[in-house]
């Protein structure tokens, strides 16, 4: 197993250089750059523009720019945001507890109701459990995220049980420690349960259309006929075999952990990932985007590996395989 998770974070490499060579000639084959923005304000001069021009290297052919930035990138330094003239490393740091704050309760709502709830919905099939949860399901996948979040918003502003927007309150700093997690848990709501809602629909669906492909398969029968105990082959051999391609998609679920929800942190204001890279992206922040991407690209490639390494978990036939 070892030996298997070292190949596939060597081969990671190619991939990762790979990416960062094509999003670096898509980022340069847009239309203008960063300062086209000071071009159209008659305040810079001429002379000012061409030395901003020759100070962030755009001057130069994109090869000599590209491994400009990726030798940089190799000595730890991810390079300076033209916007907002700090390093990228630190500004993805601000960003980063935020985002993951709401990644991980997005993914507790979705994945730990959706599951349950699919398992359920299925032993329970064409009952009155089975259409309330498809019910469910089919208002969460049927509802835009951006509208289930305004909604969210006017019911916590006609309530006020929960606040609107925002990450912390005004009075965050002068909390003490349990009251400043219980601030975060309070802002995160919200926005947790609006991405959450449509993901657990789906999650919910395709658990419980996998569990029910497997109780009608023909090994669920013989079992049966065996005399061997309902719980056991529900659980131990039709749930193990339904799970595989559930686990699978967790994999690319990790991949857009750092990306966040941009229509849903612009609904809560919420100061995320999401939001960091369309302004880099408007703005054309080379390094910024490239930052951005790269950790993208490499939160799926791990998140590909812990799916993988789940799949061996939970299934001893991929486990002998890795042996």
């Amino acid at each position: 197993m070892l030996k298997y998770i070292l190949r596939r974070l060597i081969l990671a490499i190619p991939v990762l250089l790979g990416v960062s060579i094509l999003s670096f000639i898509i980022i340069q084959a847009a239309p203008g750059d960063f300062l086209d923005q000071f071009r159209m304000n008659p305040a810079f001069s001429k002379e000012r523009i061409d030395m901003m021009v020759e100070e962030f290297g755009f001057n130069k052919p994109i090869i000599t720019q590209y491994f400009n930035w990726l030798f940089q990138v190799l000595k730890g330094n991810w390079g300076l945001s033209f916007q907002y003239h700090q390093p990228v490393f630190n500004l993805i740091w601000q960003r980063l507890n935020s985002t993951l704050l709401l990644s991980f309760s997005t993914l507790i709502i979705s994945w730990g109701i959706g599951i349950p709830l699919g398992i359920y919905a299925a032993l329970r099939q064409y009952r009155a459990g089975d259409q309330i949860a498809s019910v469910f399901a089919f208002i969460g996948l049927s509802i835009p995220n951006f509208f289930f979040g305004l909604l969210f918003l006017y019911m916590a502003a006609k309530t006020g049980w929960f606040p609107i927007g925002g990450m912390t309150s005004l009075n965050h700093a002068d909390l003490g420690f349990w009251g400043q997690i219980g601030d975060y848990l309070k802002h995160v709501i919200g926005p947790a349960i609006t991405l959450g809602f449509s993901g657990m629909a789906g999650i919910m669906r395709q658990m419980r259309g996998q569990f029910l492909d497997q109780l009608s398969y023909d090994y669920v029968e013989f079992a049966r006929a065996k005399g061997m105990p309902r719980k056991v082959v529900v659980f131990k051999h039709a749930l193990r075999n339904a799970i595989n391609p559930i686990v699978t998609m967790f994999g690319f679920v990790l991949s857009g952990l750092l990306g966040g929800a941009v229509i849903t942190e612009r609904v809560f204001n919420w100061p995320g990932m999401g939001k960091l890279i369309i302004e880099a992206l408007t703005a054309q922040d080379i390094f910024l985007v490239m930052a951005s991407l790269l950790l993208s690209s490499l939160m799926l490639i791990i998140g590909n590996l812990i799916a993988d390494l789940l799949l061996a978990a939970v299934d001893p036939r991929i486990r002998l395989r890795y042996r």
